[in-house]
């Protein structure tokens, strides 16, 4: 998996992302412009309907992040993704073993080496880290943007179940926790006002999307980077 650390001196390629209802707004037409009026099933059109209806006055929570990936299509097509980057995964494991042999090389013979010696395989080793940055950069980005695709794409056919559920059970607001307080806007809730896990249901229900295999596990949202390799330490020359 993605996530996973690809050594205990690399970074994982995955980082998380936040996904809120804003994402929506930026994803699907104005409501009242032409290619909104175009579409009268799109999530805006709906959302706006529903809006006119809504009378509810309760405040609800769903995180948006969870509900997308915990969804069986979020979590076949994360999954797909995650073995899409499997090639990408060994490379950087690769790159990173080989940054750490060098520097315990380093670190083991720095005192038997001339000042050449040394130089060579520091410049060595800074050569190397470069290169492990960079690849790893490229990697988390493209990684990072093809996880957002996927999101959105999910999040723009949801949207309309969660106004929808919203305005069929009397809430008149639903916060995103998908953040945790004070990134997020929400300090404290409790489950009885969570609606993550019935709108995951409803999606699931929609889309036709079979559940994963037995055995498979959810796919949980990449966690943070882990430290990267250290840049090698400066070493005094030998006396």
């Amino acid at each position: 998996m993605i996530s996973e650390l690809i050594s205990k001196s690399a970074r994982h390629v995955a980082v998380v992302f936040g996904l809120s209802l804003f994402a929506l707004a930026q994803t699907t037409p104005a409501a009242g412009s032409p290619a909104a009026a175009n579409t009268p099933d799109s999530p805006s059109a709906a959302a706006a309907a529903a809006a006119k209806a809504a009378t509810g006055t309760k405040v609800g929570t769903i995180n948006i992040e969870q509900a997308i990936f915990a969804s069986n299509e979020g979590r076949r097509d994360a999954e797909a993704l995650n073995k899409k980057f499997e090639p990408k995964q060994n490379e950087l494991k690769g790159l990173a073993d080989e940054l750490d042999s060098l520097q315990k090389q380093l670190s083991a013979q720095q005192d038997k080496l001339n000042d050449e010696s040394r130089d060579k395989l520091v410049k060595q080793i800074e050569a190397k880290k470069k290169s492990f940055d960079r690849a790893q950069q490229d990697a988390q980005e493209d990684y990072q943007n093809q996880q957002g695709e996927i999101g959105n794409r999910i999040l723009t056919k949801m949207a309309p179940l969660i106004v929808q559920y919203s305005s069929n059970n009397g809430y008149g607001m639903i916060l995103d926790t998908s953040q945790q307080w004070p990134r997020g806007p929400v300090i404290w809730y409790g489950p009885a006002v969570d609606i993550t896990q019935p709108i995951v249901e409803a999606y699931n229900t929609q889309s036709g999307v079979p559940a994963p295999a037995a055995g498979s596990t959810p796919t949980k949202a990449p966690v943070k980077p882990a430290t990267k390799p250290a840049a090698p330490a400066s070493t005094p020359p030998k006396q």
